[in-house]
């Protein structure tokens, strides 16, 4: 097998795809160009979107061109893989301003342009390996004359064939509509479209994607008479079968205005240990000899969530947001360290020198997102408070009224939800 697709095998990254000989032979004999697509469908990436990035950096490291597409057109219909369904239609100028967002996002870490330590061997990651390509699908897709697309593309697409896949099938029982029908059909164009701009011959994406990557390759067949491959990678849950990256708050976002840094942070510093070896596989580029050697047996599997939650969190943040988070961190849990980077709640504190109501506080701080949360994390012994993270004591009383007198000099104090969410409170 190619280097470069044996490096993603053994980092967990691959599960179908459509010629995996075919595809190695063609890597081997010189460098390809492959894409990924996004659509701008929300104003920030979440850490799920991420998946096929890591991917996109590894072929980008062993001297393969990249192509990162954003579906400003494709995104104007909403895909309906995965779904149960149909998308929100969203205006095209919120699509185009969140396109803008999110292709800040993934520039920002394609082109990082820091050493992956070990693996292909590159002397920069991102574009100093291959080569990156920015692309919107808008370009291409939203002057299209439907006639004649209908006459050039549409004829080459068996409805029967289309039916046959696993997205289809699960959004009939539910209703599919004729705008998602065609999604299929406008992302294969994409894929010939790319073939022919810029010599794409490979596609990779998500599991949910294999039907759409499958029929752009057929289509690129059907048209050019040549062989165009699709890579998949596996959807990834938790070892509990929960879907990876949702936490209490929702997603875990890029966006540091939804996702704080710290809060980043702490979802990594977190997970459980049966999903250490392949969260450090897939979302760092730390050699697999290191992996491993992090969570060999005998070794303080904290210590191996620390690095986890460093490494990603630098990855997508950058060292320095990296290096407060772990401050802060430390600071939480009694190790030292800078409590600023503990999420902030500004307070009013007129209401801390009436006696702030528990229950409100919890509330107001962000910790709890409605007072009936609030009473249930009090009543079940989840609710702390205290002017440092050291000093925290439980509060079980739904009437309890915390005063200015819990205020540490500077007019802060501490609060805990549950063993892992901390909030670090300003009166003002």
């Amino acid at each position: 097998m190619n280097s470069a697709l044996t490096i993603l095998k053994e980092r967990g990254f691959l599960s179908q795809c459509t010629n995996t000989e075919g595809l190695s032979e063609v890597m081997d004999s010189k460098p390809i160009t492959f894409y990924v697509g996004c659509d701008p469908t929300a104003a920030s990436l979440h850490i799920g979107h991420m998946v096929p990035f890591f991917a996109f950096r590894h072929l980008m490291t062993a001297g393969h061109k990249g192509i990162a597409l954003i579906g400003g057109g494709t995104a104007r219909i909403g895909d309906p893989s995965g779904k149960t369904e149909t998308r929100k239609i969203l205006t095209y100028e919120t699509l185009d301003a969140n396109a803008l967002f999110i292709s800040a996002q993934i520039s920002r870490f394609l082109g990082a342009g820091e050493k992956p330590k070990g693996d292909a061997g590159a002397e920069t990651a991102g574009q100093k390996a291959g080569s990156l390509i920015f692309v919107n699908n808008k370009e291409w897709l939203a002057e299209l004359n439907y006639i004649d697309f209908l006459r050039e593309i549409g004829s080459r697409f068996s409805v029967n064939r289309m039916l046959s896949f696993e997205t289809y099938k699960l959004r009939l029982e539910a209703g599919l509509t004729f705008l998602e029908f065609n999604y299929q059909i406008l992302q294969s164009y994409d894929f010939l479209e790319l073939y022919r701009r810029f010599g794409c011959v490979l596609q990779i994406g998500g599991d949910d994607q294999w039907g759409n990557i499958v029929a752009g390759a057929d289509l690129i067949r059907r048209v050019e008479g040549v062989e165009a491959f699709g890579l998949t990678f596996p959807l990834v849950t938790t070892s509990d079968g929960k879907k990876m990256g949702k936490t209490e708050k929702g997603a875990l976002f890029l966006d540091t205005t939804i996702t704080s840094p710290y809060d980043f942070f702490q979802y990594w510093r977190n997970v459980q240990d049966a999903d250490l070896r392949r969260f450090l596989l897939m979302f760092t580029f730390l050699p697999v000899e290191e992996c491993e050697g992090l969570c060999a047996p005998g070794k303080d599997p904290n210590d191996a969530k620390e690095r986890l939650a460093w490494e990603i969190t630098a990855l997508i943040h950058g060292k320095d947001e990296a290096n407060k988070a772990l401050a802060g961190a430390k600071a939480a849990f009694g190790g030292g360290g800078d409590k600023s980077a503990i999420p902030l709640a500004a307070l009013s504190r007129a209401k801390f020198d009436a006696g702030y109501n528990i229950t409100d506080l919890f509330t107001d701080a962000g910790l709890a997102a409605t007072k009936s949360e609030a009473r249930r994390l009090v009543e079940q012994g989840g609710a702390f408070a205290g002017r440092t993270a050291d000093t925290l004591v439980p509060f079980d009383d739904v009437k309890a009224l915390i005063g200015a007198d819990v205020l540490d000099g500077a007019g802060e104090l501490v609060l805990r939800a549950g063993k892992k969410r901390y909030c670090r409170v300003e009166a003002k």
